[in-house]
C-alpha cells in the first residue's frame, strides 16, 4: 500500500463549517426578506382596510352635505366633515383622538404626495343606482377615498431605508345618507 502523498485533500474536518460561512449569509437574506415583505402586506392591508372604512363612514353622512341646491356638486370634497372622514381613516374615529392604525401614519407629508387622504366626489346618474336613490333629486354623490401612505421599513435602522415606497389604497361608496 503506497501512502497518499496529499493527506490534507481526504480529511473532511471543517467541511460543515464552510458549508456554513458559504450558506448563511443566503439564509438571512430570505429570512430578513421575508419579514420585511410580511410588514409590508399587513401594512398594505391595514391601509386597505382604513380607506374603506373612511368610505363608509363619508357614504353615511346625510346627502344634503355632498349637495348645492339640488345638484351634486363633483370635485374634491371640502365639506365640514373632510377632517372627520380622514380622521376615520387614519386612526378609526371621528375626532382623530385614538392612536393612527399604523404607528408612523400622519395626516400630511412635505413631499408628495402631500396629502396622505383625499376624498372626492363624483356624481353619477340616479339611473345607475336603483332602489332608494330613484326619489333623489339629481345625481347619486359616490365618494371616493384615496390614501397615500409612506412606508417605513422594519430594518431602517439598520440601513434598509424605503424612502419612494408609498402604500397606496382607494375605496369609494355611493352616498345613502342615513
Amino acid at each position: 500500500m503506497m501512502a497518499c502523498r496529499f493527506p490534507f485533500i481526504r480529511d473532511d474536518r471543517g467541511t460543515a463549517a464552510a458549508e456554513m460561512a458559504l450558506v448563511t449569509p443566503v439564509l438571512l437574506t430570505l429570512m430578513f426578506g421575508a419579514f420585511e415583505l410580511g410588514n409590508y402586506f399587513l401594512d398594505e392591508h391595514v391601509v386597505t382596510k382604513a380607506v374603506r372604512d373612511g368610505a363608509r363612514y363619508a357614504a353615511r353622512l346625510p346627502v344634503t352635505e355632498y349637495y348645492a341646491g339640488n345638484s351634486c356638486v363633483a370635485g374634491d370634497y371640502a365639506g365640514s366633515k373632510l377632517t372627520a372622514i380622514q380622521n376615520v381613516t387614519r386612526t378609526g374615529s371621528v375626532d382623530g383622538t385614538a392612536p393612527s392604525r399604523l404607528a408612523y401614519w400622519i395626516s400630511t407629508y412635505a413631499t408628495p404626495p402631500s396629502t396622505s387622504i383625499t376624498i372626492s366626489v363624483t356624481c353619477k346618474s340616479a339611473a345607475t343606482y336603483p332602489g332608494i336613490y330613484t326619489t333623489l333629486i339629481g345625481d347619486v354623490p359616490v365618494v371616493m377615498v384615496k390614501a397615500d401612505v409612506k412606508y417605513r421599513s422594519l430594518f431602517q435602522a439598520v440601513g434598509f431605508n424605503a424612502t419612494n415606497i408609498y402604500l397606496h389604497a382607494q375605496a369609494q361608496s355611493a352616498v345613502i345618507g342615513i
